[in-house]
């Protein structure tokens, strides 16, 4: 008879081992399964800050090219009309003297001259 009472025993033991493994499993999925959705939250909260902060710069780059691009704009049509009346002021100044407008770009033109057979000497020295 002691033989069946050990073998029960045996068994009882073996299922109550297996019962607590198979509890332990359980346990350890469900924790596992907490872990990983709080994982996959942080990261879609990560992404949807991330998202944020891009749109932000993306939208700051964009207003600041435009601030570029009209500076730029706004100094391209200053500097045309600098030179409109630039054009005009010098084309009065020929009108009223022009002896002395000639006199001027003749000297104008000799200083050029002398400038590029300066540098034309120094560079054949080279």
């Amino acid at each position: 008879m002691t033989t069946p009472s050990i073998n029960t025993t045996i068994e009882n033991a073996t299922d109550t081992a297996a019962q607590a493994t198979d509890q332990l499993v359980r346990a350890t999925q469900r924790v596992a399964n907490r872990t990983m959705d709080k994982v996959a939250d942080t990261v879609d909260e990560a992404r949807t800050q991330a998202e944020g902060a891009m749109n932000r710069l993306s939208g700051d780059a964009e207003r600041m090219m435009r601030r570029g691009v009209d500076k730029v704009r706004d100094g391209s049509h200053q500097l045309r009309e600098q030179a409109l009346r630039a054009t005009d002021s010098t084309a009065a100044y020929v009108k009223h003297e022009p002896v002395k407008a000639l006199l001027i770009a003749a000297a104008v033109g000799a200083a050029l001259m002398a400038l590029i057979t300066i540098g034309s000497r120094s560079s054949t020295r080279d």
